[in-house]
């Protein structure tokens, strides 16, 4: 009977500790480091764990991306899942506790009558075009007619000229932009490696239920440039992601028109629907904006995954400042903070300590007074009325994309959060 070497004797358990390390998440944690902090930011932004992160980075892609090419204009990579089942659920509710969202409303004049709309999920967003970039801050490079106002944590990145490194004009943009905190640029560049492109923006949807959604629309090149490459990875439970071709106008379709479909305009080239699971990842690319729009619809009560509630992100690269003053005015605006409550549940509007103390101090009889006025309002309600708001909700936030340079030039775009 042949001897096995001393060394022939360990290999195997050698080779069976790295594979457990790249698909087992329970990888014992490590320490993390202190969460990030920012000027911009509400609050700090812990790091994600050390499980997690190992389990990304050795993990990812989970499977290899099948393209989709077989309609017109179509060029799809569809990733089922790239990221693993459970790890996408550890990194959603890691996302859903920790990062800041936002319920954004804003008003739009149409015809010279102002409409308030209510965004249908929460947001928020990280990042700035590449005409900028954050640096560390002992690296930048004042002039004279500049003043380093940017605290005194020596640690902090500063916002600057992403050719230059001197500090960016305080009228550059309309809402300060954020650096992308630790825990999504690590996936941010793990995306890139995937998709061989180049992303500065993270955005992020949270849709609380199925009746938050996102109409149809397709994503604006004047602030992406000609075929952009856009990756969405889908986190939670499953929805619905739709697509459409964009109907002819005027019998042809170029980049730069009309971004949303008009009733009687046509029946779109084709539809395509994809059931998005937790870790499921679509890249859109080439020609795929300019000629196709996609959609979250509302769902039912009771469809889909085994966990309530659905993030998207989706990374891309803007090109210009009014990519950064769109994203950060629809995903953000000026009003407060929503953060997840674990005790009830949801999300819960995040009220400073003034107000905590006033809405503790108020009288019975108001509240009595308050609940004799909602029972009213409830009572006198019109669902059939709702529904139409709603449809226009819908409605306006398809053409929110081509609308905005307009509007903002016209002084028409204002923006609140939903019970400011």
């Amino acid at each position: 009977m042949a001897k096995r070497t001393l060394d022939a004797f360990f290999k195997p358990a050698v080779e069976a500790a790295s594979k457990k390390l790249k698909t087992e998440p329970d990888t014992p944690p490590e320490p993390t480091g202190p969460p990030d902090t920012h000027a911009s930011y509400p609050t700090p932004i812990p790091q994600l764990p050390s499980h997690i992160t190992v389990s990304l980075e050795h993990g990812t892609p989970a499977r290899e991306g099948r393209r989709i090419t077989d309609q017109p204009d179509l060029d799809l990579l569809y990733f089922q899942p790239y990221i693993t089942r459970t790890t996408a659920n550890e990194l959603f509710k890691f996302l859903r506790r920790d990062l800041p969202f936002y319920r954004v409303q804003y008003n739009i004049k149409r015809g010279g009558v102002e409409t308030s709309i209510n965004t249908p999920r929460y947001t928020t967003v990280f990042g700035v075009d590449e005409t900028a970039t954050f640096i560390p801050r002992p690296e930048v490079n004042f002039k004279d007619d500049y003043e380093d106002d940017g605290g005194e944590d020596p640690e902090t990145l500063a916002l600057v000229n992403a050719t230059s490194n001197t500090p960016i004009s305080p009228s550059k943009y309309q809402y300060t932009p954020r650096p992308i905190p630790k825990c999504l640029d690590g996936l941010r560049r793990l995306v890139e490696s995937a998709t061989s492109s180049k992303y500065n923006f993270c955005l992020v949807n949270y849709y609380a239920s199925g009746n938050d959604s996102i109409a149809f629309h397709s994503d604006d090149e004047r602030f992406l440039g000609s075929s952009p490459c856009i990756a969405s990875l889908s986190l939670g439970g499953e929805r619905e992601f739709v697509m459409k071709h964009k109907p002819p106008s005027n019998g042809t379709q170029t980049p730069g028109q009309s971004h949303v479909t008009q009733k009687g305009a046509g029946r779109p080239a084709g539809q395509l629907k994809m059931p998005l699971a937790s870790g499921d990842m679509v890249i859109m690319r080439g020609s795929t904006q300019a000629n196709w729009l996609h959609s979250i619809p509302k769902r039912k009560a009771g469809g889909g995954g085994g966990i309530q509630g659905r993030i998207n992100i989706t990374f891309r690269r803007a090109v210009v400042p009014a990519g950064t003053n769109n994203y950060y005015n629809y995903n953000v605006g000026c009003g407060r903070v929503w953060r997840w409550d674990e005790g009830v549940g949801e999300m819960v509007e995040q009220r400073d300590k003034e107000e905590e103390k006033d809405k503790k101090e108020g009288k019975e009889g108001d509240k009595e007074g308050d609940k004799e006025e909602d029972k009213e309002e409830n009572e006198g309600e019109d669902e059939g009325e709702n529904e139409g708001v709603d449809k226009e909700e819908e409605r306006v936030e398809e053409i929110k994309d081509t609308t905005y340079m307009s509007l903002l030039k016209a002084g028409g775009v204002k923006t609140t959060s939903h019970g400011h």
